[in-house]
């Protein structure tokens, strides 16, 4: 399922400099400001329409060309550095009092495919295609996959052995998450590590559902150009990080809606009633337990918890799910928001933005209200994709997120 890879790796004496948000927390203007005067920037590599004129279609040809020269660039200069023997890697980020540490490696797309690497989202057919092309250009995974596990003793016990040591890079970003990776050569401590995660049942896509299908489909690709594949050839795995589950941080994932609709809002109060135990809040609404919710509209707060009543059977994983609740019980029969995979009057914010951006954005009148939600447990989400079923969008917030430039995954 797993094996070590000969990295692409930055440079430690630059890595500060390569290293970059993930290409998908970021829009194209924050990415273009956070990468000015910074040629080093992996942004140039994983989001390179920031180098063409401002207005270019980020999927054209282009594009994904600019990307592949990029990252030639900061091989030619140094600042990425190929492996010599191929290794495994532990990366370990810190977030104020908050650590996690996971092991990099190279992940078959077989596994994915059979599903001993779970999923628990449906992914967009453009967003794969983006990413598809992406690899391909480059004949390189930059975005690492983020997995996770039911944590063990023995993995815990051997990566607490191996940070011990001196790491190759050590970091701490402009947003001050500290990042450290060492680099695990030695072939007896790959094949003790390598054990362990097969006697690990699954593993779980925790971020990075349209990195593991475009691998798939580049997968598909090679070896259908390549006649007489074994299955071993690196165009056969993808990046990953996996990080046990005691470590993983989750954050909530808020919602907010632009208008309200057809429904005038007494009858919105009234709709919530009946569903909900309605009571005002002087201060933010940072729900406390599953059920229970905030709304911040009008210029005030209210804490909403569902009523006994009105609870999903605890049997059904996707439908216990607090953001299943509040589709099932607001925003479709009250606000008629039946897909919110695809309806613009509804955006996402993520938990790690705080409360305070929910109240700037209604106040403001971008949005008509907003809801905080508690944050998804991991718990549920091995549920759900251990079910063969799939949460709504936009279920889980994780932070920190994983830098992109560290180390990617070569596929020729």
């Amino acid at each position: 399922m797993l094996q070590p890879f000969r990295a692409l790796r930055a440079d430690p004496s630059r890595a500060a400099q390569v290293a970059a948000p993930p290409y998908d927390v970021l829009d194209t203007a924050e990415a273009r400001a956070l990468a000015a005067g910074n040629p080093l920037s992996f942004l140039h590599v994983s989001k390179p329409e920031i180098d063409l004129p401002a207005g270019t279609d980020p999927h054209a040809p282009a594009v994904y060309a600019s990307g592949r020269a990029a990252l030639e660039r900061l091989i030619a200069t140094g600042a990425l550095v190929r492996e010599a023997t191929p290794c495994l890697y532990l990366y370990r980020q810190r977030m104020g009092d908050h650590t996690q540490t996971g092991v990099v490696a190279a992940a078959a797309v077989e596994a994915y495919l059979q599903g001993r690497i779970r999923k628990h989202e449906h992914t967009r057919e453009d967003k794969e295609e983006d990413r598809t092309r992406h690899c391909r250009a480059l004949s390189a995974h930059t975005g690492p996959v983020f997995l996770t596990y039911r944590h063990t003793a023995a993995i815990d016990q051997q990566v607490a052995r191996l940070t011990a040591r001196a790491p190759a890079i050590d970091l701490v970003a402009e947003d001050s998450v500290g990042h450290t990776v060492w680099i695990v050569d030695e072939r007896g401590a790959i094949d003790r590590l390598l054990a362990a995660f097969e006697e690990v049942p699954s593993l779980y896509i925790a971020d990075g559902h349209h990195r593991c299908a475009a691998a798939a489909r580049l997968a598909a690709e090679r070896r259908e150009a390549t006649p007489g594949t074994t299955g071993d050839e690196p165009f056969n795995r993808f990046l990953a990080v996996i990080i046990p589950d005691d470590q993983v941080q989750i954050l909530p994932y808020y919602r907010a809606i632009r208008d309200l609709g057809e429904i005038r809002p007494p009858d919105l109060l009234t709709g919530l009633a009946a569903r909900f135990t309605v009571e005002p809040s002087r201060v933010a609404v940072a729900p406390d337990r599953p059920g229970r919710f905030g709304l911040y509209t009008g210029g005030g707060w209210l804490s909403l918890t569902l009523r006994p009543e009105r609870a999903p059977a605890a049997t059904d994983p996707v439908a216990s799910l607090d953001v299943a609740i509040l589709a099932d019980q607001v925003l479709a029969p009250l606000l008629g928001i039946t897909d919110p995979r695809r309806d613009p009057r509804i955006d996402f914010i993520g938990g790690i933005r705080g409360l305070a951006e929910l109240e700037r954005r209604v106040d403001a009148g971008e949005f008509a209200c907003a809801f905080s939600l508690y944050p998804t447990r991991l718990a549920a989400l091995f549920a759900v994709a251990d079910a063969g079923a799939v949460m709504p969008p936009k279920s889980t917030w994780f932070e920190p997120k994983l830098r992109d430039g560290l180390v990617s995954l070569v596929v020729d």
